[in-house]
């Protein structure tokens, strides 16, 4: 196994990831000819690009198709539109039969899911149901704000009027910037939710820190069309169930792939309509919310989610079956 490591900055997860490979390789400022040259020397199999179009992505370098086989996974929620990429890594739900139109890779779907999730070893013991010491049930989203558009709230304002006590917290980086939390807030009022029930926090110190705030959410509320990856991952770890809707692409249905294989099907709507329902529905039911997150992390720790040897080898048998039957027979 062969890391291409297109980054400057290193960090100890950099250092976990070169330890358990078998060759590691620095290319950041190499330029993509050199990088595809190397690539060729090292008699790769199949290269598998985690970047997409994203910063920093080296898909130029899959352009000169320095392996026989190529595929992208994981890093970019949409096809890289690219010829020269074979095939895309993805499972069922996010990507349903009948959605092979929309790429121009050919789709290799994993079973039990896509993703595979390592929480944090410093990650903080799940908190009791906030709404049992306070009274009232806090919604929340950590997401990333520019996944927060004004159709989100506009529907998180719905659950909001429809349970007057309710609160709702979001926590982002840029709420540190003052213009940004009074733009925020002022969208919210504009639907008729008044400003001390949005509760706005921006960046702490620490994964810990942050993975602890979720000690005052009830429930999370996942945005759409580009639901949250990692940080429904997150809540779910922190005994937090999140309410997602399922769309009709990719980005739109990570959100129901986590949440169907760690077992929690009820909290996936089919439309803002059943996803303002679904939200209220739990919300009224704490006892429920509350016996739901004191097992939610075990749940989690227990399915496919977490399952890492298990979703080795289905990536694995993906492998397998990306490899032409010739290069098999040959025993390269």
């Amino acid at each position: 196994m062969f890391c291409y490591a297109n980054l400057e900055n290193a960090d100890d997860t950099t250092a976990r990831l070169r330890a358990s490979s078998d060759h590691w390789r620095w290319v950041a400022g190499i330029d993509d000819a050199q990088l595809a040259k190397q690539i060729r020397a090292d008699e790769i199999d199949i290269l598998v690009d985690l970047s997409g179009h994203t910063a920093g992505n080296r898909l130029l370098v899959f352009q000169r198709r320095p392996a026989p086989v190529q595929a992208t996974w994981l890093g970019y929620p949409n096809t890289t539109g690219m010829s020269a990429i074979d095939y895309r890594i993805t499972d069922a739900i996010a990507d349903p039969p009948g959605a092979e139109p929309l790429w121009r890779e050919a789709l290799i779907r994993l079973e039990a899911g896509f993703l595979c999730y390592a929480p944090p070893a410093d990650a903080p013991d799940v908190a009791p149901l906030p709404a049992l010491s306070k009274g009232h049930v806090t919604f929340g989203s950590f997401n990333n704000l520019r996944k927060v558009t004004p159709a989100v709230i506009e529907t998180w304002a719905k659950i909001l009027r429809r349970i007057p006590t309710a609160r709702l917290m979001l926590k982002a980086r840029s709420f540190a910037d003052t213009a940004t939390r009074d733009r925020f807030i002022g969208a919210f009022v504009s639907h008729g939710v008044s400003a001390e029930r949005v509760i706005l926090r921006d960046t702490v110190a620490s994964t810990a820190e942050h993975l602890g705030a979720y000690a005052d959410v009830d429930i999370a509320l996942d945005p759409f069309p580009y639901n949250g990856t990692t940080t429904t991952c997150e809540a779910l770890w922190m005994g937090v169930p999140t309410v997602t809707l399922q769309g009709n692409r990719h980005a739109a249905r990570v959100g129901a792939s986590l949440l169907t294989h760690t077992g929690l099907c009820d909290w996936i709507a089919g439309n803002t309509g059943a996803y303002v329902e679904a939200a209220i529905r739990h919300a009224k039911d704490i006892q429920a919310l509350a016996t739901l997150r004191r097992g939610l992390r075990d749940l989690a720790a227990h399915s496919p989610l977490c399952d890492a040897p298990g979703f080795a080898r289905r990536m694995e048998a993906a492998f397998e079956r990306m490899v032409p039957t010739s290069a098999k027979d040959s025993g390269n």
